[in-house]
């Protein structure tokens, strides 16, 4: 991968504290306990507050290596340690603009849902690739207005419709995108789903190498969208 050493350096640091909720997770685990006869999970006392900390550590972490490498792809910003800076008012932009993206997402799905689910009812052969198709929309519409989170990283404006109209014309090649990365997702998570322990020391690693691998390249799939649709630069 090219920049890597960058990657590395704007990232690793952060990563390891956003994976820390996800290592805290594995070995404290919800206990199943049975409610009005119904087996329910139920997290100790004690690890609800470590817990919630960690996952707000890791949403931070997330948003700052996000930002971090917006900024080092469009504008050169590096850092010659192991912690990139911290652009307080850009991770918050950010967070908000993410929540608006996935609202927007849900809210759309919610609605392609109901035509899909009476044809699945209709006809049960096709609830498979009905449910494929769903997450091949949701990821066509991220990727159509995921160019406001670049802007966002650089602490520009641009609104819904901006972002859609920056995009427009451009349906087949992110449709196509969206399909290549709903793909590559599935390749990378085939080896855990094989796994007679999916909650086993191999797969958690496994899960958070490959895992640091699609946060970088999401972000950078992301970049290039707003590099290219955004400020008109050419795709290399």
């Amino acid at each position: 991968m090219a920049n890597l050493d960058q990657a590395l350096r704007l990232s690793l640091v952060l990563y390891v504290l956003q994976s820390s909720y996800t290592i805290y997770s594995f070995f404290n685990p919800p206990q199943m306990m049975e409610i009005e006869g119904t087996q329910m999970p139920v997290m100790d006392p004690a690890t609800i507050l470590p817990t919630l900390l960690l996952g707000l550590l890791a949403i931070i972490a997330s948003l700052w290596i996000a930002v971090a490498w917006h900024r080092f792809a469009l504008t050169g910003e590096t850092t010659s340690g192991w912690l990139p800076q911290f652009h307080g008012s850009a991770v918050l932009g950010y967070l908000g603009r993410s929540f608006l993206i996935g609202l927007l997402v849900i809210l759309a799905i919610v609605v392609v849902s109901i035509p899909v689910g009476v044809i699945s009812i209709g006809i049960p052969g096709l609830a498979g690739i009905m449910t494929l198709a769903l997450i091949g929309i949701a990821a066509y519409l991220f990727f159509r207005l995921g160019v406001m989170l670049p802007a966002a990283a650089l602490g520009e404006k641009l609104s819904v419709g901006q972002a859609w109209e920056q995009t427009r014309g451009e349906s087949g090649t992110i449709f196509t995108l969206a399909l290549i990365v709903v793909g590559a997702s599935i390749v990378v998570q085939l080896p855990s789903w094989f796994n007679d322990d999916p909650t086993s020391v191999i797969n958690v690693v496994y899960s958070l190498v490959v895992n640091w691998f699609a946060t970088i390249i999401g972000i950078s799939v992301l970049t290039t969208l707003y590099g290219h649709f955004v400020e008109n630069r050419p795709i290399d």
